[in-house]
């Protein structure tokens, strides 16, 4: 729910939008700077996942140890790095079983909780080329198992061990990130209660290492009988929340951490009845209710699927949908997108891995975060399949950098741009955002406000600014293909190739300072972010 209050330097203020083809196609826009009712988003909004299917094979978990990775992750910082997905509910974890001679990781995290601060901790037990190298030439195999599974949802048990908890907590904390981990919900008593047996192991040893995460249990519960056979009520679910809180508040260590849940899938009908029923049942005992979402069928997606407003717009209606639902059952609890990207089973190659995807990312992340969603969690960082931010080589995709941006020049204050008349709404081949600019970007003040825009028509649109801000100066920030269009797995900004520097270094973001009333120029179908400098934007302050 958002309260409208337009500002008084603001008031009649108009974005006007020329085609440099036609005067007909121009939009105009009508820019306020407004304030909501609910707090500024997390400081965690855009957040990442690991899929659970990467501990398949413990030995792949060790793709964690990568300077590179590490590096790149911390550069999308602070975050939530959630681990869970289908494979989550057919984890066990064994304390007693060690990685075998071929999978030893080579290092260990201390016992000591006041050794994990240590500076050394995160420049140990680095993944060496050699490893890397054998680890890269087996995957592709690997892969292949786990994408043929999700395909035929037939899902076998796998085990993991305190070197995964170990490398999956490593990772967290050296990239300044907050763990997450999701529990296997699908361990059931004769009486079709949760079994916490296998959970109360594995909190035994965070606990006693001291580990800092929170937690989840289940994955798309909506789909249990599809995956496993085994019916779960949402009544039941709910039940077995309060199970898990009440185990988790005998532990000082985890009587305050976080618990999320159910992460149903999309909210069709059978899901929206089954999320009623778990907030009903074990609302109260969650920290904010997560759902799923994607666009497409990874396998049937088309190249004009991602170039879509009609599929674009489909977002909108299932958050209001889940917001309204949990408004009404535990008001106030905030609401995530738990896991999402554009294509499901495993993204769509050579679509959900190339430039194209941005279309569909940056809409979600300016749709939710207008809509009042409070974090999203891009499915994945990395692993299997082509819905990655990074692929198996350790090379950044183009959402990466896409979402790096985002990081660095949006912030938590939601801002608001509408059109001006309704016949300007047209297709919605524009799509406009506003934002105050992230205050912790050393490079601008507070009351710049960033806007980011997306143009899907094939010609080039031009953003004018309303005539108080014409002497302002802009920053922009235009992301463009590389030379493959918008299939290209390389992405500009404002023409150059984006790459990191080394291992250890990211590149340094620059904009192109735009001369004060110049008009701002979105090519064909491309994005891009404009930072208004000094706008002195009220709502920002």
């Amino acid at each position: 729910m958002y309260l409208s209050i337009c500002f008084v330097f603001l008031t009649g203020a108009v974005l006007k939008i020329h085609s440099n083809i036609s005067l007909e196609n121009t939009v105009e826009l009508e820019l306020q700077l407004n304030t909501s009712a609910r707090s500024p988003l997390n400081p965690r909004f855009l957040s990442v996942t690991i899929d659970a299917s990467l501990a398949s094979e413990s030995k792949y978990i060790s793709f964690l140890r990568s300077q590179k990775l590490i590096t790149l992750t911390r550069g999308l910082s602070p975050a939530y790095l959630r681990f869970g997905g289908t494979k989550s509910d057919f984890l066990l974890f064994d304390p007693a079983t060690n990685a075998s001679v071929e999978e030893n990781l080579y290092w260990s995290l201390p016992t000591k909780q006041g050794d994990i601060d240590n500076a050394n901790l995160c420049a140990d037990g680095r993944l060496s080329p050699f490893e890397q190298k054998k680890l890269r030439s087996q995957w592709p195999a690997m892969e292949q198992i786990i994408l043929k599974e999700a395909f035929q949802e037939k899902y076998k048990n796998s085990t993991i061990t305190k070197d995964t908890i170990d490398l999956l907590y490593r990772f967290a904390n050296c990239s300044n990130m907050h763990l997450i981990f999701g529990l296997n919900a699908l361990l059931r008593t004769a009486d079709d209660q949760w079994n916490s047996s296998n959970a109360r192991l594995l909190i035994d040893y965070c606990d006693s290492k001291k580990y800092n995460l929170s937690w989840e249990l289940g994955n798309e519960p909506n789909s249990f009988k599809k995956k496993s056979g085994l019916y779960i009520d949402g009544s039941q679910l709910g039940k077995d929340f309060i199970n898990l809180h009440n185990l988790l508040s005998k532990y000082s260590s985890y009587k305050n951490s976080g618990l999320f849940g159910p992460d149903i899938g999309q909210p069709k009908k059978h899901s929206q009845k089954m999320l009623r029923r778990f907030l009903e049942a074990g609302g109260k005992v969650i920290n904010s209710a997560t759902w799923h979402h994607y666009y497409v069928d990874g396998h049937t997606a088309s190249k004009e699927d991602f170039l879509s407003p009609t599929i674009l717009d489909t977002l909108a209606s299932e958050i209001e949908t889940v917001i309204k639902i949990v408004n009404e059952i535990v008001p106030g609890k905030s609401v995530w997108l738990g896991e999402t990207s554009s294509a499901y089973g495993g993204g769509s190659l050579g679509l959900s891995n190339t430039y194209i995807d941005g279309f569909m990312w940056l809409d979600k992340l300016g749709m939710s975060a207008k809509l009042g969603i409070d974090v999203v969690m891009r499915q994945a960082l990395f692993g299997a399949g082509s819905y990655n931010l990074v692929d198996s080589d350790f090379e950044p995709l183009p959402d990466y950098w896409l979402s790096l941006l985002f990081k660095k020049l949006v912030g938590s204050i939601v801002l608001n741009v509408s059109f001006k008349s309704s016949k300007d709404i047209g297709e919605r081949k524009i799509r406009v955002y506003l934002h105050c600019t992230n205050i912790n970007n050393p490079k601008y003040t507070v009351g710049d406000v960033t806007l980011f825009a997306i143009n899907l028509y094939d010609h080039s649109q031009q953003i004018q600014l309303p005539s108080f801000l014409s002497k302002k100066s802009v920053d922009e920030y235009l992301l463009l293909p590389g030379g493959e269009g918008i299939l290209s797995t390389t992405v500009l900004l404002n023409g150059e190739v984006l790459k990191m520097v080394d291992e250890k270094t990211l590149p340094v973001l620059h904009g192109r300072p735009l001369d004060p009333g110049s008009p701002l120029v979105l090519p064909s179908l491309s994005f891009g972010f404009y930072v208004v400098k000094n706008a002195e934007a009220t709502a920002c302050l």
